[in-house]
């Protein structure tokens, strides 16, 4: 199974030229699955320490009038996150599009409060678990973000046979503890692991790294993506992911003394 993962530009508008020339590079990829980063359309809405609803309605309209473009992709399943509203706050609800609609697949629980990213202003921590969805034949849990700082939920994964973690992520220059934590989440969960973040400089002055990355079940890193190659593809296999939870340390269990 073809999947890609990617670096957007910070910014990112539904339609228009930017778009179509990552239309394009997607259609000429041949993707099964596309990962997109986290909340990948419009300015980042975190960066500013205040809440203000109509700012939080544009971002909720702008991924909504972006469905059509996702939807108009040349591949065959694509793995995104949106801003929903959840009370008088936002939650950031990690989706799949396939075959022609979308469905929820997880809402982010972990939120920073930082300059620029102050999450827990603007999203809820409303409660929808950390559970495996079946996409095109594939076994995929999602880690948004922040979620794949605590591993514990990349074994759970693994425990419930994802082939695949998807990481959409929005972070910034520093990359390497972000590369360890998608190297661990592999190891640990038996799976591969694939991530995409954003990249440019938001509004607020946060400036985001890119590098989005894949790893194998193995925690070998397959590819990282580049200013100069924004998109790339690794070749997810349910087959090696089996076999690798037959493995250390896959298949150790806690055990409690009584």
């Amino acid at each position: 199974m073809r999947v890609g993962f990617v670096e957007w530009p910070e910014g990112l508008e539904p339609f228009g030229a930017e778009w179509s020339t990552i239309a394009g590079e997607v259609a000429r990829a041949r993707l099964d699955v596309l990962v997109t980063n986290e909340l990948p359309f419009g300015r980042w809405i975190a960066g500013d320490a205040t809440f203000d609803r109509n700012v939080a309605q544009a971002s909720v309209d702008a991924h909504s009038s972006a469905l059509e473009c996702i939807a108009n992709l040349e591949v065959r399943a694509v793995v995104s996150s949106r801003p929903v509203w959840a009370n008088d706050r936002l939650a950031n609800e990690a989706f799949v599009w396939e075959r022609g609609s979308g469905r929820p697949l997880h809402r982010k629980q972990y939120l920073p409060a930082e300059p620029g990213w102050f999450e827990t202003t603007w999203y809820s921590t409303e409660f929808a678990g950390f559970e495996v969805a079946d996409v095109l034949g594939l076994r995929i849990g999602v880690l948004l973000c922040t979620e794949a700082m605590f591993n514990e939920h990349a074994r759970h994964y693994g425990r419930e046979g994802a082939d695949l973690i998807a990481i959409p992520r929005a972070t910034g220059v520093t990359t390497d503890m972000w590369l360890a934590a998608g190297k661990m989440a592999a190891i640990v969960s038996g799976g591969y692991v694939v991530s995409s973040n954003r990249a440019g400089r938001a509004r607020q002055g946060v400036m985001f790294g890119g590098a989005g990355f894949a790893f194998d079940p193995n925690g070998t890193c397959l590819a990282v993506t580049s200013r100069e190659e924004p998109l790339s593809v690794c070749d997810v296999d349910p087959v090696e992911t089996a076999r690798r939870r037959t493995t250390y340390p896959c298949y150790v269990s806690e055990r409690h003394s009584t």
